[in-house]
């Protein structure tokens, strides 16, 4: 059996989404054994990542920059705001390359089964930055679920006075599913085929 320091590795480890205990005392053991090569780069990467990466205070990704290098980018549609439910969102839609506007994250979608009320998410500062940032459309890119669907009609509550228009993603995202496990072409397929709200 392992000691005590590669046991608590392993359940650190176990922690991460997807994994279990089995996964994890693999990677764990590949680790152990490429000490060189993956090992000591991977905390060296981790610890880099925990001294540098900030929040952004304006849309809510993780950069290193405070704003981030989306929110201060010129070359970016100002006038467009894509709503998303978490960063792992925003790096799905950056990933395709097809929109160019900027972002807000939410931080999660409302949902009365976990008790995630208004106050626990990113909204109070969205009816602001859309009059501030003088927001022509909003894309809802929110998951097509349950708690997603409350989320929206939440926010076209409290942004349907500022004449803004609203869409949301259309075909290609399937009920149930979120934006982070989707391939790059049906992510695309969604944001060109939006509908209006």
């Amino acid at each position: 059996m392992a000691g005590k320091e590669i046991e608590k590795l392993i359940k650190a480890v176990a922690k991460l989404p997807a994994l279990g205990t089995r996964s994890a005392r693999r990677i764990v053991l590949q680790l152990l054994k490429k000490r060189d090569t993956q090992l000591l780069p991977l905390i060296e990467a981790l610890q880099d990542v925990a001294d540098n990466i900030k929040t952004c205070p304006i849309c809510g990704n993780f950069d290193t920059e405070e704003p981030c290098s989306i929110c201060t980018s010129s070359s970016r549609d100002g006038k467009t705001l894509c709503v998303v439910q978490d960063v792992a969102d925003l790096w799905a839609m950056e990933r395709v390359g097809f929109y160019k506007g900027k972002y807000h994250v939410l931080g999660g979608v409302l949902s009365a089964l976990e008790g995630v009320t208004p106050e626990d998410l990113n909204l109070a500062s969205l009816p602001q930055r859309i009059a501030n940032e003088q927001i022509e459309e909003v894309i809802l890119a929110l998951p097509a679920t349950v708690d997603g669907q409350i989320t929206t009609h939440y926010i076209l509550s409290k942004i349907k006075d500022s004449g803004v228009k609203v869409t949301t993603l259309a075909q290609g995202i399937p009920v149930g599913a979120e934006l982070d496990y989707m391939d790059d072409g049906t992510i695309q397929l969604a944001l060109s085929s939006r509908k209006n709200l």
